[in-house]
């Protein structure tokens, strides 16, 4: 008796089946009402008892098999349907494909680029980590120069020669160390300052600075140039410039341009004023001209540079410069539809 349910256990083992009909007619022959298994359980009252719990053991086993082959090949055959089905069937509605969002900073960079490559400035970028020469010394800030405390700076300890650039007018000077003029480039790049976290400053945040070097260039190109940008950038043509002070430009200007007062949101900003203030400018010192191996005699120019987190946070109105630095997901897909 057990030579058989070993026999019908080894059926059961080897059994394949291509179709649904096959494992039915399987199923049938083992697991039905007039099936083997249940052939095999009627056989239990006339085993003798020395053999019942051997006997009782292995028809269960069979029992259990029989079950689980059946089970099975069902699954693998609905998958198998499954899939042909989806292959094959040309007129089923492809998979939604889910649409990337650029990232907030990077639109407004790639606006700005696009602005000031229309006329002629090309891009130049360098890297994050600098030496004091090119991020401090050169730019006419020498060592102990009060000005340096303007920037609070991440050294690297174990260099104090090395540090986290704290803008990119470092990629200025390395661009017009290497290049004779004329000289007209844009630096966009992340910078980093030892500043508090909060909601309207953060550690490390973009810029993108502009220089032009060549033969006569005046004040008044340098407020032309920014008063085509802020039209370009922000639809607002109406700039002013008010007297600042920046070690490596001489004279030195802040540049505001007028929002205006047309809603809530406006006051707010511009603090009841209208008017915003966008970046920093001025003509490039005749120091970092001669230091970048420029005759300051022969060439003047003008640099300016901006904020791109915080031109950011005005175009589209958010609140937190920390939701830029958050990868937050559902925050980032509300930008799908920019360039």
């Amino acid at each position: 008796m057990l030579d058989r349910i070993k026999q019908l256990m080894s059926e059961v083992e080897t059994f394949t089946a291509n179709s649904k009909e096959e494992v039915e007619a399987f199923r049938i022959k083992f697991s039905g009402k007039k099936g083997l298994v249940n052939d095999i359980i009627a056989d239990f009252k006339s085993v003798p008892n020395e053999m019942k719990k051997d006997y009782g053991r292995a028809m269960n086993a069979l029992k259990d098999a029989a079950l689980e082959k059946v089970n099975t090949l069902k699954e693998a055959l609905e998958d198998t349907d499954t899939t042909a089905s989806v292959t094959n069937d040309l007129s089923r509605p492809g998979d939604a494909i889910e649409i990337g969002a650029r990232h907030p900073i990077s639109i407004v960079k790639n606006q700005i680029i696009d602005i000031f490559s229309r006329i002629g400035f090309n891009v130049s970028e360098g890297p994050e980590i600098e030496d004091d020469w090119h991020n401090f010394t050169a730019l006419n800030l020498p060592e102990y120069h009060p000005a340096r405390d303007m920037q609070d700076t991440f050294f690297i300890q174990t260099n104090p020669d090395v540090l986290l650039r704290t803008h990119t007018s470092s990629v200025q000077v390395r661009y017009m160390e290497n290049n004779k003029p004329p000289i007209r480039t844009i630096s966009p790049g992340r910078v980093y300052r030892n500043e508090a976290i909060s909601g309207r400053s953060h550690c490390f945040f973009h810029q993108v600075e502009g220089l032009y070097i060549d033969k006569d260039v005046s004040f008044a190109d340098l407020k032309q140039t920014l008063q085509y940008f802020t039209t370009e950038m922000f639809g607002k043509s109406k700039i002013r410039l008010r007297p600042s002070y920046f070690p490596f430009t001489e004279p030195s200007a802040e540049v505001d341009v007028y929002w205006g007062l047309e809603t809530e949101t406006d006051y707010k900003m511009t603090k009841g004023t209208g008017w915003l203030e966008i970046m920093g400018c001025g003509m490039v010192d005749p120091n970092v001209l001669e230091n970048c191996g420029i005759d300051s005699k022969e060439y003047s120019g003008f640099a300016f540079g901006m904020g791109i987190d915080r031109i950011a946070l005005l175009l589209h109105q958010i609140s937190d410069i920390r939701m830029l630095s958050e990868n937050d997901i559902r925050f980032l897909e509300q930008f799908k539809s920019a360039l």
